[in-house]
């Protein structure tokens, strides 16, 4: 039996089922501008193609590509919260660009991922927006990406993002830690914050405290500006000290997931450990706070949190002073916290105290 004319189903649209293309390809009209910025002479084409393209042909004789990829973890819930979308973009940018750098790698190239359940422009907009902005400060080009729009997926309001960075270095001048040896020194460089790591005991900690975001840290610093401050990005000073002072500089590390703990120790030859003297610098206020409010031990502090020191350098002891008076001039705060010393014996590799 067929259906009579007024029993006929409804015909529905995708915009029906909660997907407005016209909406994307609106975004992509408003962002294209901003993408344009961060280009680089080696991006051929524009946005919008199935595929980005980009001409290594001129930059390297023995090229290695080096490949990261990130997100902000739940300091996204935090900047939806607030209402704050136009830094996240360079948080999303300086964590994958950060990490290629260890290696000694210029990134070159960025793409991201947005998804959300529905499309608002404004919102999307300026967090690509920070994209942008975070890429035409490392220098990399945002060269493509994806919005995708998907109903009942997220909550209203919400979006996740992720982000792919493609870095490239000189076979020669790679970074691989083989070089770290007993005595190197530790030049730590400071971060701009808690950059994107612990924000879910970030969270439970404001949360309990009752959110106070006005609150004046020490230095005049609003607690929420504090927790919300973009991840500093390293790119161009570092770049600019490997072409100074690569000889001396053994390895690199971004501390990120794991924290002083956790990071550095990862670019340690095995038999090495890390002595760190945690009174070599002070413990930024934000820091300072969010020990104090939730009652947190050191040793979870230096695991979980950067604790103001976002990327270190490990360089051979004789050319410490020349490596810290290039960092000076390049205008990175910094501070020498540690040596490499031997962990032969089987002692725990990283003390700090």
């Amino acid at each position: 039996m067929t259906n009579s004319p007024s029993s006929a189903p409804t015909p529905l649209t995708y915009r029906d089922a909660g997907v407005d293309i016209d909406a994307g390809n609106e975004l992509v009209e408003r962002i294209k501008p901003l993408v344009k910025r961060s280009f680089r002479p080696e991006v051929m084409g524009g946005l919008g193609g199935f595929g980005a393209l980009f001409d290594l042909s001129g930059k390297y004789r023995e090229p290695v590509l080096v490949s990261g990829t990130d997100g902000v973890g739940t300091k996204l819930k935090l900047a939806q919260q607030l209402g704050r979308h136009d830094t996240i973009g360079i948080d999303l940018v300086a964590m994958c660009v950060n990490d290629v750098l260890v290696q000694g790698a210029e990134p070159l190239f960025f793409l991201d991922y947005f998804a959300t359940g529905k499309l608002d422009i404004d919102t999307a907009a300026a967090v690509v927006g920070g994209i942008a902005n975070g890429c035409t400060e490392a220098g990399c080009a945002l060269i493509g990406g994806e919005t995708a729009e998907m109903p009942d997926m997220y909550a209203p309001g919400e979006y996740d993002l992720a982000g792919f960075t493609v870095a490239g270095v000189e076979k020669s001048e790679l970074k691989d830690g083989a070089s770290v040896a007993e005595g190197d020194v530790l030049i730590g460089i400071a971060s701009s914050g808690p950059h994107s790591n612990g924000y879910s005991l970030v969270r439970r900690i404001y949360d309990r405290a009752g959110r106070p975001a006005d609150l004046e840290l020490e230095g005049g610093v609003k607690l929420v500006d504090a927790l919300m401050a973009p991840t500093r990005l390293y790119v161009k000073p570092i770049l600019a000290l490997l072409k100074s002072h690569g000889q001396a500089i053994h390895g690199m590390a971004h501390v990120t997931g794991g924290g002083l703990t956790e990071n550095i120790i990862r670019v340690v030859p095995e038999g090495l450990g890390l002595d760190i003297d945690a009174a070599s610098w002070t413990l930024p206020p934000v820091f300072q706070w969010l020990q104090r409010e939730g009652a947190v031990a050191d040793a979870e502090m230096w695991r979980t949190f950067n604790c103001g020191i976002g990327f270190v350098l490990i360089v051979a002891p004789d050319q410490a002073a020349a490596v810290a008076g290039a960092v000076e001039a390049l205008g990175l705060q910094h501070w020498t916290i540690g040596k490499v010393v031997d962990a032969a014996d089987g002692t725990e590799r990283v003390h700090i105290g």
